[in-house]
This record gives structure tokens, C-alpha cells and sequence, in this order.
């Protein structure tokens, strides 16, 4: 991702956009919501960019002139993750709820798009290992995720709710890696729901992380 999305996200509710710029969200968007229902119901490598521009009702020239690619769509869900962190930040800055809430419903909120359908996951995870300039995209949001996030563990290490002797950006490391495994099985055919499987992972996650873990001073 761009540092252009990054200042998309960042400025999303900060100035209020232009006609001509609303327009282009608002297309932007729909080409994107046309693309993940196809992606869910076929699949990436089963959906042809005229699938997309039909079921979005625009033109190929259009869609070409927001996306290189229909690979490139992802970016727009790459954005949006990187918006749900940003999210979880705010909730955790207001003091309002404890960290382990937060973390535990950003868990579910970053799983909303995969946990579709398993043909989906599949898709974006092949889509990430196969596609140089998908991967580094995704590679990208995954570091800025987790930078940020990394305040949101410090936080919590403040108001000792927290283990403080393990670097947050190392925990937020081990918790996207336990996110993305958890899709990876499920993807393969693991029956159930997505967001169910998470339940355990995240449990586990958690009394590793704690400050009342047994043993570990806080």
C-alpha cells in the first residue's frame, strides 16, 4: 500500500471531500464490493475483471482507471483493515474498555471479509503468496498494522493489564500469525465458522499476553 492510501485513511474524516472526489469514493467502492461478493462466490481465479465491471455497472476504461488489475481490489481491503486498527486505537485511547475487549473484537472485525466464505480466503491468501505487488502491499499494512497496534498492547502494559517484560510489537507480531494460521486451516476445509475457530486461538493468545498470567510478573 501507497503512502497516498496510508494518507486516505488517515485523513478519511478530517476534511470534507469534493463532489468529484465523492464520486470517485463512491465508485471505488462499489467496484470493490462487486469484486469481494464475486471473489466469495468464485473465487479470485474464477472472476474475470468484465465479471467485475458488469456487477458494478461500469466500464472496463473505469475500472482500469481506479485498479491495474482485479488483484489490485485488495487494496481497497487493505485500507479497510488498516481503518479497523485505527479503530480498535481510538477505543483503546478512550479508556472505556478494558484492552482485552479491544483486541478481541478487532480480532473479529479484521476476519469480517475472509470469513465469507473458505473459497475467498483461499483466493486472497494465494492472491498475497503469488502476486509480487499484492504481497508487498499486504506486507506493508501488515507492518503499519502492527506498528500502530503495537500502542494499543503499550497501553495496556500501562494500566497493567498487560505482561511488560515481551515487546508489543513482538506480541502483535505472534498475534497476526495466529490470525492468519487460524484462516489458513479454516480455508482447507475446516468445518465450522471462521470467527468460531478464532475463539480458542484467541483465548490461548491471550493468557500468554496477560499480566495475571501465573508465574509471570506484571
Amino acid at each position: 500500500m501507497n503512502h497516498s492510501n496510508m494518507q486516505r485513511i488517515r485523513s478519511a474524516t478530517a476534511d470534507p471531500l469534493s463532489r468529484r472526489e465523492r464520486k470517485r469514493t463512491e465508485t471505488r467502492q462499489r467496484i470493490f464490493r462487486a469484486a469481494m461478493a464475486l471473489f466469495a462466490k468464485r473465487g479470485i481465479l474464477n472472476t474475470t475483471v468484465e465479471d467485475i465491471t458488469e456487477a458494478a455497472d461500469v466500464g472496463k476504461g473505469t475500472f482500469f482507471n481506479y485498479f491495474p488489475s482485479k488483484e489490485h481490489v485488495l487494496g481497497v481491503l487493505l485500507e479497510g483493515q488498516l481503518a479497523k486498527v485505527a479503530e480498535a486505537q481510538a477505543a483503546a485511547e478512550s479508556g472505556e474498555h478494558a484492552i482485552r475487549e479491544v483486541l478481541r473484537r478487532f480480532m473479529g472485525r479484521i476476519v469480517e471479509e475472509p470469513a465469507r466464505s473458505q473459497q475467498l480466503a483461499r483466493g486472497l491468501l494465494a492472491t498475497v503468496c503469488l502476486n509480487s505487488e499484492v504481497r508487498a502491499m499486504f506486507v506493508e499494512s501488515l507492518a503499519e498494522g502492527r506498528k500502530i497496534f503495537a500502542g494499543v498492547l503499550r497501553r495496556g502494559q500501562e494500566r497493567g493489564e498487560i505482561r511488560t517484560d515481551v515487546n508489543p510489537v513482538d506480541m502483535m507480531r505472534v498475534f497476526q500469525q495466529n490470525v492468519l494460521g487460524t484462516i489458513l486451516f479454516w480455508s482447507m476445509g475446516s468445518l465450522g465458522d471462521l470467527r468460531q475457530l478464532l475463539d480458542p486461538a484467541f483465548e490461548i493468545f491471550w493468557a500468554g499476553i496477560s499480566a495475571s498470567r501465573p508465574g509471570v510478573e506484571s
